[in-house]
C-alpha cells in the first residue's frame, strides 16, 4: 500500500473555549486533553512511517509561529494568504501533491480516544479513495447531538457505504430520530480522496475555485518548508466548505463508519466529556476544591476554585478572566464580548 498523505487544516479561533482559547493562542495549540496539544496529537495519529508520508499543514500567518513551534518533525506548510474555508484549503494541498497521492484531511483540533480504530478506518477509506471515491469518515453517534451535521448511509460497498444524503444540523427531535434509525453518522469533517480526483471534482462543480487555487499555486513561492500561494490569485477564491463545494455535489461520495471516541472539543461541555472524571463525574484541573458537586468542570491556571453543591457547570479561570456557565449554555460562550475581542 502506498503512503497516505496527512493534510492538517489549522485555522479558527476556538472562541467557544474562551477564556482558555483566544485568537492569539487558539485551541489547536493548547494541551486541553492530556499533555500534548490537540495539534500535536493530530500529527501523532498520522506519524507511522509505514502508513503515512510527512504531513502537509495548511494554516494562516496568524498561526504560523504556533505551527512551527509544535511540529516536531518534517512537514510542508502552506501559508494561506487569507481564510477561504475548507474547499480552498484542501485544494491548495491537493494542487501541491502528486495526482495519485491519497490525502487524509484532518482538522487540527479534534480528539480521538481510539487511535487503532481510526487507523483501521483510514485503511478502508484509502482503498476507496484509490477508486476515486470522495470519502467522509462517518462518526458513530453516541447521543442525539444538534451541533453536528449528519451523513445518511446508502448502498453498501466494499469497505464502506455510498452516501445517500448529507443532513444539516438537526433539531433535537430529528436528531433523536436519526439516532434511533441507525442509518446516520456524524459528519466529523475528516475526509480521504486522491489529490487528482479531488481537483477534478472541484473543477467540475466549482470551476472558479479550482482555477483560482491552481493559479495561486502556480504563481506561489517556496521559502524553506513554507509555501506561500500567490495572494492576488487566492483573493479571487470564493469561500465555501468542502461539504457544499464537493461532497454534496459529487456522484462518488462514500463514507466509512467508525467508532473511535471522537470529539471536536467544540465547547466546554465537549471538553468535560473528553476528560477523565472522578466518581461524581467532576473534572478538576489546577487548584480546585469541589464539595457535593456533580459533573462539574473546574479549570484554573492560578487562583483557587472552590465550589459547593453545583451540577453540570463549567468554571474556568485564565489569567484575569473568569468564566462560569451551565453546560447548556456552553454553546453560547463565543458570543461573549470577551471571547469575540481577545
Amino acid at each position: 500500500m502506498s503512503e497516505i498523505h496527512p493534510v492538517v487544516l489549522c485555522g479558527g479561533s476556538g472562541t467557544r473555549l474562551w477564556p482558555r482559547s483566544r485568537k492569539t493562542m487558539p485551541k489547536p495549540f493548547l494541551p486541553l486533553v492530556g499533555e500534548e496539544t490537540l495539534f500535536q496529537a493530530t500529527l501523532g495519529r498520522a506519524a507511522d512511517p509505514a502508513l503515512f508520508a510527512s504531513p502537509t499543514v495548511v494554516t494562516g500567518a496568524a498561526h504560523l509561529s504556533h505551527v512551527e513551534a509544535q511540529l516536531g518533525g518534517e512537514a510542508s506548510i502552506i501559508v494561506e494568504p487569507e481564510a477561504k474555508n475548507t474547499a480552498a484549503a484542501i485544494a491548495l494541498a491537493a494542487a501541491r501533491l502528486p495526482e495519485d497521492a491519497v490525502m487524509l484531511v484532518c482538522p487540527s483540533d479534534h480528539y480521538i480516544a481510539d487511535v487503532p480504530a481510526f487507523h483501521e478506518a483510514i485503511r478502508a477509506a484509502a482503498a476507496l479513495a484509490r477508486e476515486d471515491y470522495m470519502v467522509a469518515f462517518g462518526i458513530t453517534p453516541t447521543a442525539p447531538e444538534t451541533g453536528f451535521g449528519y451523513i445518511r448511509r446508502g448502498e453498501q460497498i466494499e469497505g464502506g457505504y455510498k452516501i445517500a444524503q448529507f443532513v444539516e444540523k438537526p433539531d433535537l427531535e430529528r436528531a433523536m430520530q436519526f439516532l434511533a434509525s441507525g442509518e446516520y453518522s456524524w459528519n466529523g469533517g475528516i475526509f480521504a480522496f486522491r489529490a487528482g480526483a479531488f481537483m477534478t471534482e472541484l473543477a467540475t462543480h466549482r470551476p472558479a475555485i479550482a482555477d483560482a487555487v491552481s493559479r495561486s499555486v502556480e504563481k506561489g513561492k517556496s521559502e524553506g518548508a513554507r509555501f506561500h500561494p500567490d495572494a492576488a490569485s487566492f483573493a479571487k477564491v470564493q469561500s465555501e466548505s468542502v461539504d457544499y463545494a464537493v461532497m454534496e455535489e459529487t456522484g462518488r461520495a462514500a463514507m466509512v463508519p467508525v467508532a473511535m471516541g471522537w470529539s471536536d472539543i467544540g465547547n466546554w461541555h465537549a471538553l468535560r466529556d473528553a476528560r477523565e472524571g472522578d466518581a461524581e463525574g467532576n473534572r478538576a484541573h489546577g487548584p480546585v476544591e469541589l464539595v457535593d458537586c456533580r459533573n462539574v468542570l473546574a479549570d484554573s491556571d492560578g487562583p483557587r476554585i472552590s465550589a459547593i453543591g453545583l451540577e453540570n457547570v463549567a468554571i474556568v479561570v485564565d489569567g484575569d478572566e473568569v468564566l462560569v456557565t451551565s453546560m447548556e449554555g456552553a454553546q453560547k460562550v463565543g458570543k461573549l464580548t470577551g471571547a469575540a475581542s481577545q
